[in-house]
């Protein structure tokens, strides 16, 4: 999991592109007038937790162990080449393609929303707004205890809940998704506040 690092534009030219770094001393951004609009910023990046791979890595192993075995001394009339695109076949199936989407399958909280994309060839997206507020539900099996990782449902009441699937160090994703969630409706609450009254709003003279 990577936190707290700078990130390129997320999602396009439909969303912001000032999503930087801080520079400020002690990595905090810099304040900002009321009602001005502050950078976006990655709090972090990860995928869900690696030992789903666990499978992969143990077939793998087993292959190239027995196509190190058998290559040579295969009995008639098999020949070499079967047992090498049987063992392609067999790693891309359970080695790559599970690896493949593993890899595509990518959270990223910033300091505005959740963003869950998915996919290699065709990619599914969805995000959440923190300034709308949501519920956080953490669900931890007992292997997932063992290992840190937890599943984290976030409902907004409107949206579709969107599912952090055992994702590691959940305890630590969920505080940051409580602090950014009462930042941001600090921030909204004091931009509200300092917005100028309209003339329908002014007293008459």
């Amino acid at each position: 999991m990577t936190v707290g690092v700078a990130a390129p534009p997320v999602g396009g030219a439909r969303h912001n592109r000032c999503m930087t770094q801080p520079t400020t001393y002690g990595g905090r951004p810099p304040v900002v007038v009321p009602g001005a609009p502050t950078p976006e910023l990655r709090v972090a990046r990860f995928h869900g937790h690696a030992r789903r791979l666990t499978w992969s890595a143990a077939v793998l192993i087993a292959v190239a162990g027995a196509a190190g075995f058998f290559y040579g001394n295969l009995p008639a009339p098999l020949e070499n080449w079967m047992l090498l695109t049987a063992a392609a076949v067999i790693v891309f199936l359970l080695v790559v393609l599970p690896f493949l989407s593993w890899w595509g399958h990518v959270y990223t909280i910033t300091t505005r929303r959740v963003i869950e994309r998915a996919g290699v060839f065709g990619t599914r997206r969805r995000e959440l707004s923190h300034v709308r507020g949501y519920t956080i539900q953490e669900r931890r099996g007992i292997l997932q205890r063992m290992w840190g990782a937890g599943t984290l449902l976030l409902t907004n009441g409107v949206d579709e809940p969107l599912r952090l699937v055992d994702i590691p160090s959940v305890g630590l994703v969920h505080e940051a998704l409580v602090d950014q969630v009462e930042v941001n409706q600090i921030l909204a609450h004091r931009d509200a506040q300092a917005l100028p009254p309209t003339p329908s709003q002014r007293p008459a003279s």
